[in-house]
């Protein structure tokens, strides 16, 4: 990872904004000229930090507007039933996150959906069917409470600035 003045940082909360801010509008903000601006949007680009730029969809307008936590248990922790299990999770285009846990599930999951009707087909057609599944735990939300998508940055500035 690159060190991060000031000026970086102030490039990416910019970028975390409004990834379709222009390089212009981006140098005024952070008070910097263009090329220089440029030069390290690409050292950021560069060194990975910035991994890609995305739009998101409002998860309700496009159908989805039910998130489900899914807690799910394998059979065995064998490297192959992991390395299956995740294999066919990703396959599943409703399962927006999946995590692999310590404590009393193996995974957790969030899979968004239109209802309970919709839910019920995913389960019994698709989560039951994963490789290895011993048990799987559901539990839907009723809001959503906070929901980021900006990073904080926490290196610490290590150049002039």
């Amino acid at each position: 990872m690159p060190m991060l003045d000031r000026l970086d940082k102030a490039i990416l909360h910019q970028l975390q904004q409004d990834a379709r801010i222009s390089n212009t509008a981006l140098a005024e903000k952070i008070g910097l000229s263009e090329s220089a601006t440029l030069r390290r949007v690409r050292r950021l680009e560069d060194s990975k930090l910035i991994r890609a730029y995305v739009g998101l969809v409002d998860q309700s307008a496009a159908g989805y507007p039910d998130n489900v936590f899914v807690q799910i248990t394998l059979t065995g922790q064998q490297r192959e039933k992991l390395e299956a299990f995740e294999n066919a999770v990703k396959q599943i285009p409703e399962v927006m996150e999946c995590y692999l846990m310590s404590g009393e599930s193996d995974y957790i999951l969030r899979v968004i959906v239109a209802d309970a009707r919709d839910y019920e087909h995913l389960h019994s057609q698709h989560l039951t069917n994963l490789p290895g599944v011993a048990r799987v735990h559901s539990s839907f939300a009723l809001r959503t409470v906070a929901k980021k998508t900006e990073i904080p940055i926490r290196k610490q500035d290590t150049r002039a600035s």
